[in-house]
């Protein structure tokens, strides 16, 4: 399977809580829900079009337990059906198992354990939102694609996909769009470590 990272940011960078004000409170986050506004019918449909891909999911533990106490409620959400059927696997070192079912719990050597994942046929094992655990699968170079929608918002404060102190990472651009809500939607793939230069050298 190829490991698919998706995560909507902000201008600024910010992950945290884009899907409502209290889906993660986490460090005294109170800007959740920025995401929201910028929601229009032509986003789902390329929404849509992702999950149909997905042969499995993969979560960091928080992520998990917000979607766990969620999903199983939404029965009328066009996306329900797949995300509560798909094969699910969630990070964590302190979760022994997984109450949304079929979970199956990572612990120890998580990079490995998902290497071995990945190894197994099929389409996308893709990780939704969990941004430490796909900044860590980035670094460990099992990340096959990003696809990341920014929203036009500078939410001030709150956990970035890409921290500083983060390992470097250069990406290639696959694809990209706007939504008439002015939701960015890049598609990035993997490229080894940035290169550098210097502006005017040769000219």
């Amino acid at each position: 399977m190829r490991l698919v990272v998706q995560e909507f940011l902000s201008l600024d960078g910010v992950s945290q809580g884009p899907g409502s004000p209290d889906e993660d409170r986490s460090d005294g986050f109170d800007r959740g829900g920025w995401f929201v506004p910028h929601l229009d019918e032509e986003f789902v449909e390329v929404a849509g079009t992702w999950l149909g891909n997905a042969d499995a999911l993969l979560f960091g533990r928080r992520t998990y337990e917000n979607f766990a106490r969620d999903w199983p409620t939404m029965t009328g959400h066009p996306f329900a059906p797949l995300m509560n059927g798909l094969p699910k696997y969630v990070a964590s070192h302190s979760l022994a198992t997984g109450a949304w079912n079929p979970t199956t719990v990572l612990n120890g050597d998580v990079p490995s354990q998902v290497a071995e994942v990945r190894s197994r046929p099929g389409r996308e094992l893709q990780i939704h939102g969990s941004a430490r655990l796909a900044q860590s699968l980035l670094a460990a170079g099992l990340v096959d694609e990003l696809r990341l929608v920014i929203a036009p918002v500078v939410v001030g404060r709150g956990r970035r996909l890409f921290p500083d102190g983060g390992a470097p990472a250069g990406l290639r651009l696959v694809s990209h769009r706007t939504t008439a809500r002015g939701l960015s939607v890049h598609t990035f793939e993997p490229a080894g470590l940035p290169e550098q230069g210097v502006y005017g050298a040769g000219a």
